[in-house]
């Protein structure tokens, strides 16, 4: 689990302190020439896929609300090794854990050691002389993932949304988001076979 939780927090981390000392905000390459694959810098200072609280409080807030969570996923994770789960519960759980641990360290410690990024401007320096853009708890999140597979028009006949541009998919984000997205769909699609194959005379049933 251990080895799950420090792999993803290595990519994940190091891939946003490159974005974050190589680009400017809103910069973007394609990823092997592919239109549709790209690295795509943005900042968010909310939740997984750009949502967000409003304003300094809501910021706050939600840095609290994950640094409970992720002590949460610590305690469950620990209670669901204990008590012998099959070996993939544990591996989503620790994908959640590390990609919630990872975007929450950019919320701790990016607005200190880091400079404000800007559109078109220079790139962020690591540990600037005059200090960084944010306090603790105020950092933003690193983005950078953009997969812009579809993008057309909503037919003409369609009620409210006819001839708007339709994208998909349009969100930009990071591999702490998709640790988290991988760990909740892994749960949800084996829920069942998880929890009826726990234990078997103080054994683990194999998956």
């Amino acid at each position: 689990m251990l080895l799950t939780i420090f792999s993803v927090l290595f990519i994940d981390q190091c891939s946003k302190f490159w974005i974050k000392t190589n680009m400017h905000y809103g910069q973007e390459f394609f990823i092997f020439g592919l239109d549709w694959a790209r690295i795509h810098f943005v900042e968010n200072e909310g939740m997984a896929y750009g949502l967000s609280l409003g304003g300094r409080w809501g910021k706050l807030l939600l840095s609290l609300f994950r640094l409970g969570a992720i002590g949460f996923l610590c305690y469950l994770l620990i209670k669901l090794i204990r008590e012998k789960y099959t070996p993939g519960l544990l591996i989503f759980f620790s994908l959640i854990l590390a990609g919630a641990i990872g975007n929450m360290i950019d919320s701790m410690f990016y607005g200190l050691i880091f400079n404000e990024t800007t559109y078109h401007g220079n790139v962020a320096q690591f540990m600037p002389e005059e200090g960084g853009y944010a306090g603790f708890l105020y950092g933003k999140v690193v983005d950078m993932l953009y997969f812009p597979m579809i993008n057309t028009h909503f037919p003409e006949w369609l009620p409210i949304w006819g001839g708007k541009a339709f994208r998909f998919f349009r969100p930009v984000f990071n591999v702490a988001d998709s640790s988290i997205f991988i760990g909740i769909t892994g749960i949800l699609l084996f829920y069942r076979r998880f929890f009826t194959q726990k234990k078997e005379d103080g054994k683990v049933l194999p998956l």
